[in-house]
C-alpha cells in the first residue's frame, strides 16, 4: 500500500499513501485502499490512546468517497473523536493533493487488555 506515517498521537495521525499502485481498473484510486489508509490512521491513534496493555481492534468503519483521484499521492488525518477506556472512534479525513476531499471515514476501535 505504501502507507507512510508523518505524524502519530492518540489524538491525531497524519499519513499519506501512492496513488500509483493503490488503483482500480479504470486507474482511480480504489475505495477499498482509502478503506485501508482510514483504519490504518485511524487504529494507529486507536492503539496509542490504549496504551502498551493493550491492544486495538477496529470494529466498525465506514467510508464515503466524494471524488477520484488518479496520481500523487492522498493524505489522511485521524482525529479521535472518543477516547474512553473499551472504545475509541477516529474521524479520517483523506485529501488529495490539491487538498480537495476524497473520504471522509470513521473507525470504532475496541480496546482490550493484551
Amino acid at each position: 500500500m505504501g502507507i507512510e506515517l508523518l505524524e502519530a498521537g492518540p489524538e491525531r495521525v497524519v499519513g499519506r499513501m501512492p496513488v500509483a499502485g493503490n488503483t482500480q481498473p479504470y486507474g482511480i484510486l480504489h475505495g477499498g485502499a482509502s478503506a485501508v489508509l482510514a483504519e490504518t490512521l485511524g487504529s494507529v491513534g486507536a492503539a496509542l490512546h490504549a496504551g502498551p496493555d493493550r491492544i486495538a481492534m477496529g470494529i466498525e468503519l465506514n467510508a464515503t468517497h466524494h471524488r477520484s483521484a488518479s496520481d500523487g499521492h492522498v493524505t489522511g488525518v485521524a482525529t479521535r473523536l472518543h477516547g474512553g477506556r473499551t472504545l475509541a472512534t477516529y474521524d479520517i479525513e483523506i485529501t488529495d493533493e490539491q487538498g480537495r476531499r476524497i473520504c471522509t471515514s470513521r473507525l470504532t476501535c475496541m480496546l482490550r487488555d493484551r
